[in-house]
Order: structure tokens, then C-alpha cells, then sequence
């Protein structure tokens, strides 16, 4: 029997991957202020999420989710918002286009700030210093007072998360999502590239299909589906300090909803069925994500969907997917088999990137395309064998031009990868291969209709 829930149960368990705050007293104090801000995401969103991803698990909308390995202070600007918000939105177009469904938007952005490492310390010339565990804990910097971890920095992120919502939340809905739009999407650095032509061309049919409606009288500037958008954040619930502090509930049901985000996940690392991270999001109500990774069995998998959604409510569960190219195929359709066989009603996530990571020959840290793709594909192949939703992708990617992941229509080679290699932790997409996946995506998608 599972004790009683409280949001701050979680303190009573072993947990993994957390910094070693020196000062203690500290910490508290910044998560005691942390407690009296108000909640960056609304209850009210979190559960509309939640409904659109029952859709989601029944086959009847698809999930993309994406964003950054891990968000930093220093690329914080309305422009790479704005970039990103725009490769969201021409992937969404090419899904919906071409697959005929609706698609939930779901950025890993507005307090992806942390990352578990697989070493708590970093060895370079000799010297070893803490890991680098994202802007949220210490500094990039290779030095002493840099990797210092610092509870100031959930303050920041707090500030930086609640300014980068607002700023999304205005594209969403204040015009710039509209399909009226629709031509301004295309940046510069994508428009001359094939994905960019051939999102071109899927503009113009868009604009045709407007205009033909706009001849039938029908009130295009009225609609809401054609004048905004939907969108919504999510990060890996890491530092239980910070996603507790900022747990509220809400007086409309009574029911107690992390407002960090609208959706959380438990990563590959942290989802021990004992442990705090497991224990913290089993009683949130936010819909919330768990990675899966080659090491789940059946049993655990059917048992951890038991703890994290007892009622097995649709939407509340999303499973992702993270098995790697060369893995998924021997190790998806048995977990894919049991749930489905169990009746649990979750929704289906790839994550095509973190088991794909590899180094080049030169040393830097990168994926290839092909592989991503590959991983992409042999899941919707797994779904479609077993009479299941290929519900969604999560995907590491950027609205910025950089050159961190392998091939893709630009070809970028190995000797392009420290032309512009950005990212503070992990490689990501450019807002070109993204949208070229999208197309990829979408082409899988009508194959199963």
C-alpha cells in the first residue's frame, strides 16, 4: 500500500541526480520564497492539456513536443523565442496537413533548465570540479566558483520561465499563430532550403483553401481555430524543490497542479518506482510524461502505470519512447504489447534523439539524422503491427541555424559541426531539419490513415 500523498512526501525518499547545495539555509529560504510567487502555468491550462492528449491516446490528435536539451540564461532574447515559436508552428502545419488531425503543441521550453549527468563530477587536465548540471544548479564555465551549485538560480529561472510564457502566450493568441499569417512564418535561413520551398508551397495551398472559404461568407476572423493557437510547456521534473514549491491547489477541484509547467516528465534515470521523483508526480494532477528507456521490463513498465495513473484516466500518462535506432525494434513492440494488452490508456511518444547521441571522430557530441529517422519510422511501424496510436515525437531541437546534429537535406558533415555548435548540453535539430522531419513525420502518418 502507497502511503498518503503530500507535496512534499517526496522528502522522505532516496532521489537521485541533486546538486550538493553547500548552504543549506540557503536553499530553504529560496524555495520558502518560491512558495509565495504565483504559478507561471494555470491548473485550468494543464487540464485542457490533459484533454487533448486523451485525444492523443486514442489515435484522434498527435503530440509534438520539443525544444531545448536545456534552456541557458545567456540565449534568453525575444528573437531565438520567436524563432522557435515559428519552426513549432511550420511543423505543426506540415503534420496537420499532412496527416489530417489535430496536433497538441508542447514545448520543452519555460523551465527546461536542468539535466541529469551520468557523472557527478568532470575531469579535464587533471582537475575535476562538479558537473555541469544546467544554468538551473552552476555555471558552463570549467572553473571552481562556476560549478559551485547556487539556489539563486531557481529565483532566475522562475523570472526567465514566467517571461518566456507570457512572451509564447502572446504569439499564441494575440495574432501571430493566426493562418492569416501564415506566409511570415518561413525564416530567412530556412525559406532557401527544399523544406523551405516546400513549405512555401503548402502556403500557397493554405492560402487557396482560405480564400475559398472567405468566397462561402464563412467569418475567418472570427474563428478561433484559425486565429490562435494552443501551446503549452513541459520540462523534466529534476529539482523536486523547485517544481514543489511552485504546487498549488487549485479551489476549482481541489486537486493539487504543478503551476513550473503544464506537464512534467520523470526521466530514464529517476522513474525507480521507490523513489522521490516517482513519489512527487503520482499525486500531481498535471498530465505528465514518463521516459522509456532500453532497461524497462514489462512488469516495471505495467507496474509504474499502476503508481503514476491509478485510475488510468486518458491524457493523464505519456510514455516516451527512447530506445535508440538500432534497439527500438527488439525492445518497443513488448512494452508497446503489454499496455495495450492491459487496456492502460497512455499515448505513445518517440523520443528518436537520446539514444542516438554519439561522438564524432573529432570528439564532439552529435546525432545523425538518418538514425533519428530511422528510430522515428521503425516506432510507427511497432504501432502499426500492433493495432496501436503512434501518438506523438519528442524531439531536442531549435529555431536557431546552428550545425550540431549530422545530415538532414543541408548535409551538414563533420566538418560543420563547430561552424555553430551552441548547445550547453546536448545536440539539437535546427529549425530546418525539424521541419524537413516534420514532412517525414507527416508522410508516416498518412501511410497509417
Amino acid at each position: 500500500m502507497q502511503k498518503n500523498w503530500t507535496i512534499d512526501s517526496w522528502r522522505d525518499l532516496p532521489i537521485k541526480q541533486q546538486p550538493l547545495y553547500q548552504d543549506q539555509g540557503k536553499l530553504k529560504a529560496v524555495e520558502e520564497s518560491l512558495r509565495t510567487l504565483p504559478g507561471i502555468a494555470s491548473p485550468s491550462e494543464a487540464r485542457h492539456l490533459k484533454r487533448e492528449l486523451a485525444m492523443a491516446s486514442q489515435g484522434k490528435a498527435f503530440l509534438l513536443q520539443g525544444g531545448d536539451c536545456a534552456e541557458s540564461f545567456a540565449e534568453f532574447s525575444e528573437g531565438n523565442l520567436r524563432n522557435f515559436f515559428r519552426v513549432i508552428l511550420q511543423m505543426t502545419v506540415a503534420l496537420m496537413y499532412g496527416a489530417g488531425c489535430p496536433v497538441v503543441k508542447v514545448g520543452r521550453i519555460a523551465g527546461q533548465f536542468s539535466k541529469p549527468r551520468s557523472d557527478a563530477m568532470e575531469k579535464q587536465g587533471g582537475i575535476e570540479l562538479p558537473s555541469y548540471r544546467g544554468d538551473m544548479v552552476n555555471a558552463m564555465e570549467f572553473d571552481d566558483e562556476a560549478r559551485v551549485p547556487d539556489p539563486e538560480r531557481l529565483l532566475k529561472v522562475y523570472y526567465q520561465s514566467g517571461a518566456t510564457l507570457n512572451f509564447l502566450r502572446s504569439l499564441a493568441k494575440g495574432g501571430y499563430a493566426s493562418l492569416r499569417q501564415i506566409s511570415r512564418w518561413n525564416m530567412d535561413f530556412v525559406a532557401t532550403s527544399t523544406q523551405g520551398k516546400r513549405f512555401h508551397m503548402l502556403v500557397d495551398r493554405i492560402n487557396e483553401c482560405l480564400s475559398f472559404m472567405e468566397a462561402c461568407g464563412l467569418p475567418l476572423d472570427d474563428m478561433e481555430q484559425l486565429s490562435e493557437a494552443s501551446f503549452y510547456t513541459s520540462h523534466e521534473a529534476l529539482l523536486l524543490g523547485y517544481d514543489s514549491a511552485l504546487t498549488r491547489v487549485d479551489e476549482s477541484d481541489g486537486k493539487p497542479y504543478v503551476t513550473s509547467a503544464h506537464m512534467l516528465w520523470i526521466g530514464d534515470r529517476t522513474r525507480s518506482p521507490d523513489e522521490a521523483h516517482v513519489e512527487f508526480l503520482r499525486g500531481v494532477a498535471n498530465p505528465i510524461g514518463m521516459k522509456v528507456g532500453p532497461s524497462m521490463t514489462k512488469d516495471a513498465l505495467l507496474n509504474l502505470c499502476d503508481i503514476l495513473n491509478p485510475d488510468n484516466e486518458p491524457g493523464r500518462l505519456t510514455l516516451i519512447s527512447r530506445m535508440g535506432a538500432e534497439k527500438i525494434e527488439d525492445l518497443l513492440p513488448p512494452l508497446v504489447r503489454a499496455t495495450h494488452e492491459a487496456g492502460k490508456a497512455v499515448v505513445w511518444s518517440c523520443d528518436p534523439m537520446h539514444g542516438n547521441t554519439i561522438k564524432s571522430p573529432s570528439g564532439i557530441k552529435t546525432r545523425r539524422f538518418t538514425d533519428i529517422l530511422s528510430e522515428v519510422r521503425t516506432f510507427f511501424a511497432i504501432h502499426k503491427q500492433e493495432g496501436t496510436h503512434g501518438g506523438g515525437v519528442h524531439f531536442e531541437m531549435t529555431g536557431q541555424d546552428v550545425t550540431e546534429c549530422l545530415g538532414g537535406a543541408q548535409a551538414i558533415s563533420e566538418m560543420h559541426l563547430a561552424d555553430r555548435y551552441h548547445t550547453h548540453c546536448d545536440p539539437r535539430l535546427n529549425a530546418s531539419q525539424s521541419l524537413e522531419l516534420a514532412f517525414l513525420i507527416a508522410e508516416e502518418l498518412k501511410k497509417k490513415k
